[in-house]
C-alpha cells in the first residue's frame, strides 16, 4: 500500500511531543497519513506539523476553521504554507466562506485537499435537534455537503453511517473522511455514529481517522496493519 493510497489517517491526539514522536518514528508513511488536531496544534503550534511533514507523511490539519470567509481563507492558506496534504472548515460557515476559501486555495500550485464537516460524529438525533429543529440527522448532513460540493471543495467529513448516501447523491469524486471507525471488538469511546474499517470502505469512505485503536494498543504498527489488512480485503 504506497502512500498514494494510504486510507487510514492516525489521529494524534497525545499530550506530549514525546508520545507524539515516539509513535511516529514507528509509522511508516506509505501505510498512514497523521491528523494534527486542536489540542496538539495548540499545545505545539506550527512546528509539529512542519516536523510531520518534513518526516515525509502527509498530515491533514483538522483545526475546523469557523469564521468569515476572508479569515478562513487566509487561516487555510496559512495552513497551505505548512506543507499539510488537507485541511478543514466547518460547512455550516456559508456558502460564501466555503467558495471564498476554495477560490484562494486554487490559485496555489500546491494546494491541500479542502474540507467541510457537516455534523460532528459525536452528535446525535437528540443534540442535533437543540441546535437545528425538524431536521434528521441525514436530512442536515446531506443539505450541507451539498453545499459543500457546489462551493467546489474535494469532500467532507462525515460519519462512515451516510457515506453511502452522500455517494449516491453527490457522486464518487466528492471524497469522504470519516472519524468513528472502530475495528471489531473495539471501545466505542466519546463516538455515537461508528463502523467497522471494511464497512466504511463498502459505503463508500476515501479515507479514515483511527485514533485510540491504534494510539492505545499494546502494539499501535500491528494494529495499523491489521486495520490496513481489513480494508485491503475489503477493495477486492
Amino acid at each position: 500500500m504506497t502512500v498514494t493510497d494510504a486510507k487510514v489517517i492516525i489521529a494524534l491526539d497525545f499530550d506530549t511531543e514525546e508520545q507524539v514522536f515516539d509513535l511516529v518514528e514507528r509509522l511508516d508513511p506509505k501505510t498512514c497519513r497523521l491528523k494534527v488536531g486542536k489540542e496538539l496544534f495548540t499545545r505545539f503550534g506550527p512546528a509539529i506539523v512542519k516536523r510531520l511533514v518534513s518526516s515525509g507523511f502527509d498530515v491533514f490539519l483538522d483545526l475546523k476553521f469557523h469564521d468569515i470567509p476572508n479569515t478562513v481563507a487566509k487561516a487555510c492558506l496559512a495552513a497551505a504554507d505548512l506543507g499539510v496534504w488537507m485541511v478543514n472548515v466547518h460547512a455550516s460557515g456559508g456558502p460564501k466562506m466555503l467558495e471564498h476559501t476554495q477560490n484562494q486555495l486554487s490559485q496555489l500550485s500546491h494546494a491541500p485537499k479542502l474540507i467541510a464537516v457537516t455534523v460532528l460524529t459525536s452528535m446525535d438525533q437528540s443534540q442535533l435537534d437543540s441546535v437545528v429543529g425538524n431536521t434528521t440527522l441525514n436530512q442536515q448532513v446531506l443539505k450541507l455537503a451539498t453545499i459543500t460540493r457546489n462551493a467546489g471543495l474535494d469532500g467532507v467529513v462525515c460519519s462512515a453511517q451516510e457515506a453511502s448516501m452522500l455517494k449516491r447523491a453527490l457522486g464518487k469524486s466528492f471524497e469522504l473522511v470519516t472519524p468513528g471507525i472502530r475495528p471489531l471488538g473495539a471501545n466505542q469511546d466519546d463516538q455515537s455514529r461508528i463502523v467497522t474499517p471494511s464497512q466504511a470502505i463498502v459505503d463508500g469512505v476515501d479515507y479514515m481517522v483511527v485514533g485510540r485503536p491504534i494510539t492505545k494498543a499494546e502494539d499501535p504498527v500491528a494494529a495499523l496493519t491489521a486495520i490496513n489488512q481489513e480494508i485491503a480485503a475489503a477493495m477486492h
